[in-house]
């Protein structure tokens, strides 16, 4: 197998985005492998759940704010979510600017009516202030999940783009 170590990127979407995230900090602070690229997809990235869209988005198709919360909790256990117990590595939104610097280049994509808009907004953010090369795309009238409507022209569109930026990321 042809592996190009140098071209390792990584791909998450949803509560694999969380997870994508925090692997590249791991990868950074523990000597590898090198991560070239982040691409983070309607990402979960903080167990809060307390972003304006967290708060507003209570019962939108799909996904909802009791739909992040259940899965936070799956993921860190009862009663877990929220807490000061909860490291970067398993939320990364929790990660202060000063630890995200020397990420690699990110590609942040959220839904319009998606709980968890903010919160992939916020991180984008934090990595634009920690010096990491960012883009932010806000996929206008989709909500979480949406991905799955591949017929929609407006998911179509953002789809091209998120293979044109990994391919773009990857010098292919």
């Amino acid at each position: 197998m042809d592996v190009r170590a140098d071209r390792i990127a990584l791909w998450g979407d949803s509560a694999g985005a969380g997870p994508a995230a925090a692997l590249t900090l791991f990868a950074r602070d523990h000597g590898g492998p090198a991560i070239c690229f982040q691409h983070l997809c309607s990402p979960a990235l903080d167990d809060r759940l307390g972003t304006a869209s967290a708060l507003r988005f209570t019962d939108t198709p799909v996904w909802n704010r009791r739909s992040a919360h259940l899965s936070w909790e799956a993921y860190l256990g009862y009663g877990v979510p929220g807490t000061e117990d909860v490291p970067p590595y398993a939320a990364p939104a929790r990660a202060g600017t000063v630890a995200l610097a020397g990420l690699p280049p990110a590609y942040v994509s959220v839904m319009e009516f998606d709980p968890l808009r903010d919160e992939g907004i916020d991180y984008a953010r934090a990595l634009l202030a920690a010096g990491v090369p960012t883009e932010l795309h806000l996929i206008p009238g989709a909500f979480h999940g949406a991905w799955a409507v591949e017929h929609a022209a407006v998911i179509q569109r953002a789809t091209a783009e998120a293979i044109a930026v990994l391919r773009r990321a990857l010098g292919r």
